[in-house]
């Protein structure tokens, strides 16, 4: 899965159409990253941007777009509703997929070096990114606002954690860190009231509700002896909720913001607020998203409906999604389409599948062209690929074979990983291509003066290893999957014992298909260490994998003789 995050600056400009519009193309010059949305208010003097990329991309965005503000917004004259305390007033970076908040976080910290350094910025980390936690709160941080920083900056304990500790009169100071995503959540109830949809709210989000003496609605509220409210915390943690009516569409909804999805799932917030409107008389009919949601949560929730099922969950991602959306009910009230409401997938513009979502047809058309790409090395990873699908295909036979009903728990954790290998050697087809791609490329590079020739001759020498990287790569991922088919030979439905032996002779033309690649693309490298060592691996690794496939292979055959 490739690394995405998403950040959503806050800059102090909501009036001006031209300054905003100079700011978001500055981010959007950056290849790498897509604009998601521009969300200006007048009354705060305020602009939310959303965009989301690859790490590195993300970081050079942020930088341009905060550059840019500082040049353009004047922070002596500005006014909002908002709290603010410069021209970029917050940065937050937001883990998507296949990075965790600690990478984020010092992609944060990296971030606002930069800032502080180069723009003369005072830059202040929060949340995640803030190994203080006495002031990675943001309201503490901002507290005294743009006009009360110039004698806040200069106390020993607000000392920014990067750039002068001086207050820039023009472009303020910024706070930029790391926090998880925010998943806003709506969940549609069979009844109009209100008083019925937030108590359900009251059971589930983390803050609860107040403690009363006798009558839970009525009673008198419990102090502590601090004269605090006593609260009986709610199921969730990380969920926030209240319940209100829709009239639009005449119903009740409980009304979630869910901040951290990796520790309270989607599907589990769906389960429990339907548990607790059964208890108060009322039904979840459905639920809908509010703007964009990561694809891990809508995995892990059709994941989630196929075990509860007792349906082996390791089938493709679309399957998937369609059964997270119709088990919450994400089409009730608007169309979910996941193309247009799931980040990744707004992204595939960015992640280039050119040679995967071919027809077989095609496919085989393309290869037989008289294009060099796709190649062998391409062919090898379909080959592995196929291989994979076949021992996840028996796998998910063998989980829904008759009779075998409580081996579901068995079978299915081989299919999820059979999927998992699948998808990442599918990956590979197109990435052999385009590291074949980026040899042509750096030999066409401009070679008329000597630097130009030192620099295209680095160019070449360093696509020519990554290019025989990828169908290392591959003979590593091919060979991951002989646990798989070495369980299914054994184990698996008998009725596709044939099917196995396919997948291990595709595993096995695989493997040896990407060594040829291995010894091709090595024979020219320049660095003849990395040559010999990478060449030396793969050919330990072909060995092994031969014998482990043909040990397989020949067992299947004499058992289907």
């Amino acid at each position: 899965m490739q690394k995405l995050i998403e950040c959503v600056p806050n800059f102090s400009e909501g009036r001006n159409p031209v300054v905003i519009k100079q700011i978001t193309d500055a981010i959007e010059s950056v290849d790498g990253v897509k604009l998601l949305n521009v969300d200006p208010g007048k009354a705060t003097n305020r602009t939310v941007v959303t965009f989301v990329g690859t790490p590195e991309a993300v970081i050079e965005a942020a930088f341009r777009g905060i550059q840019t503000a500082s040049t353009l917004i004047d922070m002596s004259n500005h006014s909002g509703e908002h709290p603010r305390m410069g021209a970029t007033d917050v940065c937050p970076l937001i883990p998507i997929s296949g990075i965790s908040m600690e990478e984020t976080a010092a992609y944060a910290v990296q971030l606002a070096e930069r800032v502080g350094k180069e723009l003369q910025i005072p830059v202040y980390l929060y949340e995640e990114a803030q190994t203080n936690k006495s002031r990675s709160n943001l309201s503490v941080i901002r507290s005294g606002e743009y006009e009360g920083f110039f004698d806040k900056i200069a106390l020993p304990e607000w000392k920014p954690d990067f750039g002068p500790a001086q207050m820039n009169a023009q472009s303020g100071a910024t706070v930029i860190g790391a926090r998880d995503f925010l998943i806003a959540y709506n969940v549609n109830l069979n009844t109009k009231s209100t008083r019925i949809a937030n108590r359900i709210a009251f059971d589930i989000r983390e803050a609860g509700r107040v403690k009363r003496e006798g009558n839970p609605i009525s009673g008198k509220v419990v102090k502590d002896a601090n004269g605090e409210d006593v609260r009986i915390p709610g199921k969730l943690k990380f969920v926030k909720a209240i319940g209100w009516y829709i009239e639009e569409y005449g119903i009740a909804q409980i009304s979630i913001n869910l901040t951290n999805f990796r520790h309270t799932p989607l599907h589990q917030v769906f389960e429990e607020t339907c548990k607790s409107a059964d208890e108060r008389g009322a039904r979840v009919t459905g639920s809908e998203l509010v703007g964009l949601v990561p694809l891990q949560p809508m995995i892990d929730a059709g994941k989630y409906f196929l075990e509860k099922q007792g349906l082996s969950s390791g089938v493709d991602e679309s399957t998937l999604i369609d059964i997270a959306i119709k088990s919450m009910g994400l089409n009730e009230l608007s169309e979910f389409d996941p193309k247009t409401r799931i980040i990744e997938y707004l992204l595939k513009d960015l992640q280039s599948e050119r040679l995967v979502n071919l027809s077989v047809k095609s496919f085989a058309n393309e290869t037989a062209s008289d294009s060099p790409a796709p190649g062998g090395g391409s062919i090898a990873a379909l080959s592995a690929a196929l291989g994979a699908s076949l021992g996840t295909m028996v796998a998910n036979l063998s989980a829904s074979k008759r009779g075998w009903e409580e081996r579901v728990s068995e079978f299915s954790p081989w299919a999820v990983q059979g999927q998992k290998l699948k998808d990442e050697l599918l990956h590979l087809v197109d990435e052999d291509t385009r590291a074949f791609d980026a040899i042509l490329a750096a030999f066409g590079l401009p070679k008329d003066t000597e630097e130009q020739k030192n620099l295209r001759k680095l160019a070449i020498e360093k696509a020519s290893q990554y290019a025989t990287e990828i169908p290392y790569k591959t003979m590593l991922k091919a060979y991951e999957c002989l646990p798989l088919m070495r369980e299914m030979s054994k184990k698996g439905n008998p009725n596709s014992l044939s099917d196995v032996g396919v997948g291990v002779i595709c595993l096995k033309t695989a493997v040896r298909g990407a060594w040829f690649n291995v010894i091709t693309n090595a024979k020219g490298l320049t660095d003849r260490e990395f040559a010999e060592n990478i060449v030396s691996k793969a050919e330990a690794l072909l060995r092994k994998n031969h014998a482990e496939c043909d040990e397989i292979a020949n067992d299947i055959e004499s058992r289907l003789r």
